[in-house]
């Protein structure tokens, strides 16, 4: 059985409420039971349950807890911000999209067709979501497809069809570095640390006073631009960490 990560957005149906939560499924994860506490609804007490959910609703929770020995997953509402919610529907809307896609590239060959859903689950299981193939399908051709070995007529569809629906959007994602380095030395440090963060054409840091920096990075969708700024902070942490220096990020919402 597949679970989700933990601090993973997900989408939820609420199936059942009780006095003290309620259980939902994640049909993300093949329907997969998860728990919503409570406490986790809302950064406040919670006098009646109903006015904050309802049996029945869709939405998107924050997994914070998974043992898989008991196949529990616990999930939360109250520690989604608006954002990530926003970020993961429109990841949601654009799986569809794939979807769909993929489904009318296929439906339009002549004679015997592949089925879909191995084409789909092929994609799938190299690319985690159809999306991102078919993103990269619309800026390089078939290339990233070659090997997947699908039908030379399926292969010039999807590119066709890719670069007609698919284009390239840019996001961003921001926040406040808080950098001190003590000793005399700490303002070379601190130059050290911010020049390697801003290395590569999709980072760039600004000086806002010191101690405070702003970090922006800028790429073609946010699960490879997350997986940019998280590996940016991992290394001033360290950094902070291994030369006595004080250090806080503090994220904006783009």
């Amino acid at each position: 059985m597949e679970f989700p990560e933990d601090n993973e957005l997900v989408i939820i149906i609420i199936k059942k409420i009780m006095p003290y939560g309620a259980f939902c499924t994640l049909p993300e994860y093949e329907n997969l039971e998860a728990f919503l506490h409570i406490s986790e609804i809302a950064p406040r007490w919670i006098k009646n349950i109903h006015e904050f959910i309802s049996e029945g609703q869709r939405t998107v929770a924050k997994v914070h807890h998974i043992d898989r020995q008991k196949n529990q997953v616990d999930v939360s509402l109250k520690r989604t911000s608006d954002e990530e919610r926003r970020r993961k529907l429109e990841q949601v809307n654009f799986e569809k999209r794939a979807e769909r896609l993929i489904e009318v590239a296929v439906s339009s060959l002549k004679g015997k067709k592949p089925d879909a859903e191995e084409v789909k689950d092929k994609i799938r299981e190299e690319y985690g979501d159809l999306y991102s193939c078919l993103k990269e399908v619309s800026e390089k051709g078939a290339e990233p497809i070659e090997h997947f070995k699908f039908p030379k007529a399926l292969q010039n569809e999807l590119v066709e069809i890719a670069q007609k629906n698919i284009k390239k959007q840019l996001v961003t994602l921001s926040g406040i570095i808080k950098l001190t380095c003590y000793g005399g030395d700490g303002v070379e440090l601190i130059k050290e640390a911010l020049a390697d963060v801003a290395k590569g054409k999709e980072a760039e840091v600004s000086y806002l006073g010191a101690p405070r920096y702003k970090l922006i990075i800028t790429d073609d969708d946010y699960k490879s631009g997350e997986k940019k700024l998280s590996k940016r902070l991992d290394f001033l942490e360290d950094f902070a960490k291994k030369h006595g220096c004080a250090f806080e990020f503090e994220r904006e919402n783009e």
